[in-house]
């Protein structure tokens, strides 16, 4: 009945916003600078990290299905339901959420991990510690919907507290700790209120209606944050997912109803009207009372809790002014599948470097499965990826992106003392560096070194207009020191 109430109310304000205030300038920069010291210098370490591992994890990895999704009752091809009571959506989540009482991992070895992602060259993890579903791979105390509860088989193993077990593998190997959390729980009774039928992937009450409930909520959220950033270590990461869970203006409300009238095929829902503001503002103060520094990523929300973009699946097709980073699945799903084929070692190469060349980081996901092992596609790509990188790693780690950041097939780094990279990118067919390597848009300087990476041997280079030719010794190109990619480096340029 309130949902009715509220339908009325927000369509009678919304078409007052609509005759009442001009239409609202398109904003053209959607990153917000970041204003506090200790986080400015940890995002430019960040920045020179360049490559990163992100992991799915959790109870639905038993099904080989996408994680959470599929209890949102939201209808899209990749979130479908097709294990367990799948034809009654509420034994459906039932069936879901039993998972906890069989999810045994009992091969986990994160340690295997990090020494995996470590070789490859990774320098940071980012660890799912609670997806939409609620289900919590660590400890907390807030909810017995976690894989320490006693009802779940793994919480009798030494390693239970798997995010903890995480973090503490990576550090050991040098690497940053990045926890992902989602801001929505479908699993909470003070998100999902069970009163009431969930409508899709929103709250499913009116937080101006219910204030006490949605106060649990919100310190709910901020009591398990913070059990996260006191209980597990150095966290160099937050990285918050759900972006729908947040604060909004009555122009952002009147923009939704504007753009859902001009998109009918997408759906009205009233909720997406909703505000589900969890008090960023504050909660990141919390975090960083704790975790000085910290980079905090509260993703597709704009504004200043946003430290680095993160385009999903997708790489920019330019530079972009600001920090970012490309999430992108290595193979399968985000969340484990079975039989799942990975990306080929000559991807996974041109990949970082078309993303570093533009600015960016890469952060690869790859997902462990019901057991706790990784499949051993995942090893072989990092391991490729790894001899790949003990060649020509300085091209990659500590860069900027230079104009142009590309040129037919050859993408371009820069040190910041100065010194260029040129790494010619493989062709289909193409097994050995070319005998000529061409670049139209910038030139050495007259005294500049001109070397091979894996050769560090002089090359004879010529001018050619505005640009320059690097001359391929023959020795290097019948046995290159690695696969996939070659790198000139070029001391100063014009």
């Amino acid at each position: 009945m309130h949902l009715h109430r509220l339908f009325f109310k927000s369509i009678f304000s919304l078409f007052i916003f609509f005759f009442a205030i001009p239409a609202i300038a398109q904003e053209s920069d959607k990153y917000v600078p970041e204003t506090d010291t200790l986080v400015l210098e940890k995002l430019e370490q960040w920045q020179d990290l360049k490559f990163g591992l992100l992991m799915h994890w959790g109870a639905y990895s038993q099904w080989g299905i996408v994680e959470s999704w599929s209890i949102c009752p939201e209808d899209y091809g990749w979130c479908q339901r097709k294990k367990g009571n799948y034809q009654d959506y509420f034994e459906y989540v039932k069936d879901y959420e039993n998972l906890k009482t069989t999810f045994n991992p009992v091969d986990f070895d994160p340690a295997k991990w990090a020494a995996a992602a470590k070789k490859a060259g990774m320098k940071y993890v980012v660890f799912t510690t609670k997806h939409h579903d609620g289900f919590c791979m660590f400890d907390t105390k807030y909810t017995d919907y976690k894989i320490t509860d006693p009802e779940c088989p793994f919480s009798k193993n030494p390693k239970a507290n798997i995010a903890k077990e995480i973090f503490n593998a990576f550090r050991n190997e040098g690497l940053w700790a990045g926890a992902y959390f989602s801001k929505p729980d479908w699993h909470s009774d003070n998100y999902w209120d069970p009163y009431f039928p969930p409508m899709d992937r929103n709250v499913n009450y009116d937080p101006d209606k219910y204030p006490e409930k949605w106060e649990k909520f919100v310190e709910y959220t901020h009591n398990q944050l913070m059990e996260l950033c006191t209980d597990y270590g150095k966290l160099d990461i937050l990285w918050l997912d759900g972006g729908w869970v947040r604060k909004k203006t009555k122009d952002e409300i009147r923009n939704t109803y504007i753009n859902r009238l001009k998109n009918v095929g997408s759906g009205f829902v009233i909720t997406d009207m909703i505000n589900q503001d969890i008090r960023m503002n504050e909660l990141v103060e919390q975090v960083r009372a704790a975790q000085p520094g910290i980079i905090v990523v509260d993703r597709a929300v704009h504004g200043k809790n946003q430290n680095y973009l993160t385009p999903e699946n997708r790489v920019p097709d330019k530079a972009l002014p600001y920090p970012w980073e490309s999430c992108i699945i290595a193979g399968g799903g985000w969340s484990w599948v079975p039989n799942a084929k990975y990306m080929s070692p000559r991807k996974l190469v041109h990949l970082l470097v078309d993303i570093v060349a533009k600015g960016g980081n890469l952060l690869l996901n790859i997902a462990p499965g019901p057991d706790g092992t990784w499949d051993d596609g995942a090893y072989a790509l990092l391991n490729e990826m790894g001899d790949w990188m003990e060649v020509n790693s300085e091209a990659i780690y500590d860069t900027r992106s230079v104009k142009p950041y590309k040129e037919g097939q050859v993408c371009l780094t820069r040190k910041k003392d100065g010194t260029v990279y040129a790494v010619y990118l493989a062709g289909k067919d193409e097994n050995n560096p070319p005998s000529k390597i061409w670049l139209s848009s910038l030139q050495p300087s007259e005294n500049a070194t001109v070397t091979l990476l894996g050769w560090n041997k002089p090359l004879k280079w010529e001018k050619s207009g505005n640009g320059f030719y690097a001359d391929i010794p023959e020795k290097f190109r019948k046995i290159p020191p690695c696969k996939y990619a070659w790198t000139i480096k070029i001391s100063t340029i014009q």
